[in-house]
């Protein structure tokens, strides 16, 4: 699939519309991450912020990361699915959880960041590129 791309949470209360391909596609370990994922990875997709239309009401977790940003989690207030991420350090990027995406959208990762967080038992595809804590941010698209 290719954008557009569109999604909801579990509940359809939450709704989000993407016009642009992601800039990145990443595999998060961090500490965080394995929280929010019930102890496995988060599946993110890094999107120009100007490109995501999000509609519904969602709660917010803020906290500092290891880092040093401060990063807002956002989520469904009814169903409690997780939404998106941002970064204070990137507002120009939104990162949509690739679970919040509908149908077979055809995202997969491109790294694997934050391996130095994963557990013993994480499996992590040879295959991706490997970032053992955070990598440099995206690069900006000929459009920003």
């Amino acid at each position: 699939m290719t954008a557009p791309y569109t999604g909801r949470c579990n509940c359809g209360a939450v709704t989000v519309e993407i016009a642009a391909e992601p800039v990145t596609t990443r595999q998060c370990w961090c500490h965080q991450c394995q929280k929010a994922a019930a102890g496995g990875p988060t599946h993110n997709a890094i999107f120009p912020t100007d490109a995501v239309v999000i509609a519904g009401e969602r709660g917010e977790y803020v906290y500092i990361a290891a880092s040093g940003n401060t990063l807002t989690q956002e989520f469904c207030l009814a169903c409690g699915s997780p939404v998106l991420g941002r970064s204070s350090a990137r507002p120009q990027f939104r990162t949509i959880r690739f679970g919040m995406l509908d149908g077979n959208h055809g995202l997969r990762p491109q790294m694997a960041i934050w391996t130095d967080d994963a557990p013993t038992w994480a499996m992590i595809d040879p295959a991706l590129e490997r970032w053992p804590q955070q990598p440099p941010a995206p690069a900006p698209s000929s459009q920003d």
